[in-house]
């Protein structure tokens, strides 16, 4: 058993709905060693005009960002094309969650359209609907269903989302969670206890760093083992229940490669995302949303040195913008997001032309009834005081 229970799908044939996976892609790709897919690009999207609204995520190649009308995190970027709506295609170059909440925060006549199905979001995929309702029947087992709000992060399927809303919880940011914690701690009383999904590290970390629960009070819900692996005892102390999941890119940031650098490059400031694990946190300088690193190094004074823990697109982007500071990616070895780069250029000219041709390619629909319960979660965050449109 993988720590992702999925189907084995031939790359390029099936898909799998009840995941964030899929990887059918119907149509003939242009060859990606076509000199003219740029010009391609611009073209169709000329032609589309004002009908196409392209969203580009940080994480996404330059190739396919330069073809972005707006860029950010995935909330903004959802947020944004909400703020569209006359726009009839929302291209969102990004994941598949990503796509989902665009859906959901669009209007019925707009048609959202993810130019590679395979982009998805193994995070997403460690808590699957199956999964987190067999561990809500075991919370209701060990008599601590009543006590748990549930709070999912933005980096989950609509699915989860939709639990979240009918069983009383919300959705949260890597900006917000701080203040989604509080509002979800503040919900049942003092004997409050918060079902984290899908990511641990970013649960912990803000339970932890900026709401002072204890490390003791925080226990890991692993979806493989009998009651998550867990005693009656353990669930009745703990305060976070933590979903075992991460992601497969800020998870590999370690806090001896911190170390070595720091013995390397003198005043250097380590800049990492609240998924990174709780060490590595625990060892950096500043922590938060991407788009608190990108306007941390803005703000940075010329010559100073960063190494930042996030995907490496982004990593290389800020190093070309800013070539007064010294940026370096905090790891070892090569870290892309292997399923944001699943968006390439090929993907996008063929989802352009296939929308100047009137065909509407890859379009991403959430059903109406998990649509309508996971916006009551959605819609728990934007009320939430403070900052909500950052992820």
């Amino acid at each position: 058993m993988t720590t992702v229970d999925l189907p084995l799908l031939p790359l390029g044939r099936g898909s799998d709905p009840l995941s964030e996976r899929g990887v059918e892609c119907p149509g003939d790709l242009p060859a990606a060693s076509d000199p003219d897919l740029v010009a391609r690009a611009r073209a169709a999207k000329e032609k589309l005009g004002e009908r196409v609204f392209v969203l580009g995520h940080h994480y996404q190649r330059d190739e396919v960002i330069q073809f972005a009308d707006v860029t950010g995190d995935s909330f903004k970027l959802a947020r944004d094309a909400a703020g569209r709506p006359d726009a009839e295609y929302i291209v969102f170059c990004g994941v598949h969650f990503m796509a989902e909440s665009a859906d959901i925060l669009t209007g019925p006549e707009q048609k959202v359209v993810l130019p590679d199905l395979a982009a998805g979001c193994s995070m997403a995929d460690m808590a699957r609907l199956a999964q987190v309702e067999k561990a809500w029947e075991a919370l209701a087992a060990a008599g601590v269903q009543d006590q748990v709000v549930p709070v999912t992060y933005m980096n989950s399927s609509a699915d989860i989302k939709a639990f979240c809303g009918r069983n009383g919880g919300v959705v949260c940011t890597s900006s917000n969670a701080e203040v989604a914690l509080e509002w979800a701690m503040a919900q049942k009383g003092p004997d409050t206890k918060i079902l984290f999904l899908p990511d641990q590290h970013l649960g912990r970390n803000t339970a932890v760093l900026e709401l002072g629960i204890g490390l003791d009070e925080c226990v890991v819900w692993n979806p493989f083992k009998p009651n998550g692996g867990l005693s009656a005892e353990e669930l009745a102390n703990a305060r976070m229940i933590l979903w075992k999941g991460h992601c497969s890119v800020h998870g590999r940031f370690s806090a001896d490669v911190i170390d070595d650098l720091r013995a390397r490059v003198s005043d250097l400031n380590v800049l990492v995302h609240p998924e990174c694990q709780h060490e590595v946190v625990l060892k950096a300088d500043f922590v938060g949303s991407t788009e608190y690193i990108i306007n941390k190094i803005e703000a940075a004074a010329p010559g100073t040195s960063w190494a930042i823990g996030t995907e490496l697109n982004l990593v290389q982007r800020l190093a070309k913008a800013h070539p007064d500071k010294n940026i370096m990616f905090l790891d070892r070895n090569v870290c892309y997001c292997s399923t944001m780069n699943r968006i390439d250029l090929p993907h996008l000219v063929w989802a352009l032309e296939s929308l100047v041709e009137g065909v509407v390619v890859n379009r991403i629909e959430v059903d109406p009834k998990t649509e309508a319960e996971a916006l009551v979660a959605l819609q728990r965050m934007l009320d939430l005081p403070g900052r909500t449109s950052r992820d």
